[in-house]
Parts: structure tokens; C-alpha cells; sequence
């Protein structure tokens, strides 16, 4: 038997929603993107091993988390690769796509619109918008940039549900505001700053330098010792150690002199790191 089980009859992707934490929540976007992959290579069925392998996480974390979603899979046989993604889509609030509007036609706002995934994965961005003159009426990847004063009765013809802002840092809790005004309640900022919204508007911010300095740290936390530390260190504890040539010495076996000068003495006996 190779059928998925359906989730319990009257079990909506929006009841589950409450009770998902947030950390599943952002492991199940990495299953459906692996599942996305899956899919375009013709797989049908994916084990639980194979996906949380796949997705970077243990088999029992991804089966905890796909408990949230009611009943999935077939044991011994895995996940029908189709059902499961369109269960987690269904969850995640994907099902009837997103509408999204970007604010910042800058390098990183004319980047962000170009991505060909964002449409693969359900977002299609339906206006972009900027206040530089020398932007305004530009075509960016079919889209024709417009004035940011136009974002009001634009929101309101568009029907975005998601706003995306690349704006500089003086400029954002502004446009954060403008568009909390239009109706939007979902934000997503890569500016570094902290923006002020109502509760029921929820935000995110994307702060890349702070990323960058996250993989630093593990840089240097995983690099090999300098090799001059390595040197010392290892100097250190040679000029300390035991002199062999006197263990086991028939003669010396026994001797008083020879066993305190082969321990070391109670000052400087720990090396600091």
C-alpha cells in the first residue's frame, strides 16, 4: 500500500495553524522545498529518512513535525511526495498563492523581483515601487516601477496580501507605516532597523549583516588553531613533560628522587588555554 493517509475529515490547514510552533513552521518550508525538488525529478514516494536527510534534520524531528498535520504516510512505505506537499502548502497558507508588493527598486528590491523562485513557490509580485525620479517609469522584470505616493489606492487595486521592503534604514518605519495604513498586515523588511507596527500586523525583518556575522562566528569557531598557537601550546606542555629515560630503570624504580622529579609541581602544574 502506497496511499497516504488524508488528514482527519474537517481538519483545515488554517485549524492546525494555532498550534504549530514557530521553529516547525519554518523546518516544514524547508520539507516543501525538498519536496518541490523531489517532485521535479519524478520521485512519488520519500521515506522519512530520506527527507529528513534531505532537509538536514533527524528523522524524528521530521516526523514530529509532520505530526502537526494529521495523519501522513504509511509505515514502512514513506510519504506520497504530492499529498505531503500539498498538505504543507494547505498549512502554510500557500494554497491560493500570495499577491506582493515591493517597496525600494534599489539593487537588492530589482534582485528580489527577478528571482524566478518566489513565483515557483506561490508569491508573484504584482507592483514595485520607489520615490527616486530617476526610477520612477522604469520596466523591472515586466514590472513598470511607480511612485511611492501612489502606494495607498495602489494596494488598494492590487489586493497584495504580502509587502516586501528594500529600502534604506532612515526610510522604512515610514513606509512600514504607509503601508499598515493601506491594509497590509504581513511585512517582510531588509532593513536593519526595528520597524513599530500593530499587534495584528506581523512582521519580519531580514538583517543580511547580521547572517554574514552569524557565519562568521562559525567560521572562527571551526577554523583549525593558528599555527604559532599550536606551536606554543604544544612547547608548553613538551618542556613539562615526564623524562622517559628513567621510567622502568630497574635501579631507579623504587627511588624517591626519581618519582618526585617526574611529577609535576603544584605551581604552573594547569596550562591555560
Amino acid at each position: 500500500m502506497t496511499e497516504q493517509h488524508e488528514a482527519p475529515s474537517g481538519v483545515s490547514g488554517r485549524a492546525l495553524q494555532k498550534d504549530i510552533p514557530q521553529a516547525t513552521v519554518a523546518r516544514l518550508a524547508t520539507y516543501l522545498r525538498v519536496l518541490a525538488m523531489l517532485a521535479d525529478d519524478g520521485v512519488a514516494i520519500v521515506s522519512s529518512e530520506e527527507l529528513a536527510v534531505a532537509a538536514g534534520v533527524n528523522s524524528a524531528k521530521l516526523r514530529k513535525d509532520l505530526s502537526f498535520l494529521g495523519p501522513n504516510g504509511v509505515r514502512g512505505v514513506g510519504y506520497d511526495v504530492a499529498k505531503l506537499r500539498t498538505r504543507i502548502e494547505d498549512v502554510l497558507g500557500l494554497s491560493q498563492g500570495h499577491r506582493v508588493v515591493l517597496v525600494g527598486a534599489g539593487n537588492l528590491g530589482r534582485a528580489l523581483v527577478g528571482y524566478g523562485g518566489f513565483r515557483r513557490r506561490g508569491f508573484t509580485v504584482v507592483g514595485m515601487f520607489d520615490n527616486h525620479p530617476e526610477v520612477i517609469g522604469r520596466s523591472v522584470a515586466g514590472l513598470v516601477v511607480r511612485d511611492v505616493a501612489d502606494l495607498a489606492p495602489a494596494v488598494d487595486a492590487l489586493k497584495p496580501t504580502i509587502a516586501v521592503l528594500a529600502v534604506p534604514d532612515d526610510a522604512a518605519q515610514d513606509v512600514c507605516d504607509l503601508l499598515v495604513a493601506s491594509g497590509l498586515q504581513s511585512i517582510l523588511s531588509f532593513a536593519p532597523c526595528e520597524l513599530t507596527a500593530p499587534e495584528t500586523v506581523e512582521v519580519r525583518r531580514v538583517d543580511l549583516a547580521v547572517e554574514l556575522q552569524m557565519l562568521s562566528f562559525e567560521t572562527a569557531r571551526n577554523a583549525p588553531p593558528l599555527p604559532e598557537v599550536v606551536h606554543a601550546v604544544s612547547g608548553r606542555i613538551a618542556h613539562r613533560a615526564p623524562a622517559h629515560t628513567a621510567a622502568g630503570h630497574p635501579a631507579l624504580k623504587h627511588s624517591t628522587t626519581s618519582h618526585s622529579a617526574t611529577e609535576p609541581s603544584s605551581k604552573g602544574s594547569v596550562v591555560t588555554p
